[in-house]
């Protein structure tokens, strides 16, 4: 096998000042966001010396009522029951969505069929959702991975069958000439196509699960922190309110910054457009 033709100084000193100034952009949004962290913390501190403890809880009061909750068991046994109700219901969306976006955007007819379907998927809300699953699944697990299974499906499958519109015709048909079968025309040319509108997708279903999670928890859940939101709003405990929301706004924050956001960059860095910095 031939090596590499080693790289020119030219071609070296050109990559510097790119991976250079990728890491001065990376620094100066880190420091925004420091800055708009600080910014709002002085704002919500300001905003609750005018304001009861039961009304409005300062920065203060939240920490120390957040870290009495993280010091018990029950804290880590909601956070993962959460979790895990989210994490079903987004996969049983995607196992869902993905075929059935493939399918409805290969066959034209099907689509144009089943669209008003999904318009009326689309208009219901997700509490009008959590109501009837608590209705069929009572006071269970599968009530909360219902409503985040209704909320995240039609997301993925509008964009994957979104992205099958955009698959070339001409690979197509060339597919059609070498007489590749249905099932290899779906995973051959348009799966690879609907990949990067699937994972945009996903990331905003996930995000949109996780908070339609709070409201089936509150509603119809004896465990997970929307039962516990609810128990402190009832006791009037509003410093663990925001404790707990806070809670699951980090969690989502560092999923979609540590987790989400990198994978997309890495499996997708072939979109990047040239000189794009």
């Amino acid at each position: 096998m031939a090596a590499n033709p080693p790289k020119t100084l030219a071609q070296e000193v050109a990559g510097m000042p790119i991976r250079h100034t990728a890491r001065e952009r990376r620094f100066r949004v880190l420091v925004l966001r420091v800055a708009l962290l600080a910014v709002l913390l002085a704002i919500w501190q300001i905003a609750s010396l005018g304001a009861p403890a039961f009304v409005l809880p300062g920065p203060a009061r939240v920490y120390s009522a957040w870290s009495s909750l993280v010091a018990t068991d029950s804290f880590w046994t909601d956070f993962g029951i959460t979790f895990w109700r989210v994490f079903m219901g987004f996969v049983i969306a995607t196992v869902v969505g993905v075929p059935l976006g493939l399918v409805l955007g290969a066959s034209e007819k099907l689509g144009e069929f089943f669209e008003p379907v999904l318009s009326v998927i689309n208009t219901v809300s997700s509490s009008i959702w959590a109501i009837f699953a608590l209705i069929w699944f009572g006071l269970s697990d599968w009530t909360t991975i219902f409503v985040v299974f209704m909320t995240a499906m039609p997301l993925i499958l509008t964009n994957v069958w979104q992205g099958t519109r955009t698959v070339n015709a001409d690979f197509v048909e060339l597919a059609q000439t070498f007489r590749m079968s249905r099932a290899q025309v779906l995973t051959k040319i348009y799966l690879p196509t609907i990949l990067p509108p699937f994972f945009s997708a996903a990331r905003l279903a996930f995000g949109f699960g996780a908070r339609v999670s709070l409201v089936a928890e509150t509603l119809g859940a004896s465990s997970g922190i929307g039962y516990r939101l609810r128990q402190a709003a009832d006791l009037v405990q509003t410093d663990q309110v925001f404790a707990w929301t806070l809670t699951l706004v980090a969690l989502m924050i560092a999923l979609e910054a540590l987790v989400l956001k990198p994978l997309e960059q890495r499996l997708f860095a072939w979109k990047k457009r040239p000189g794009a910095q």
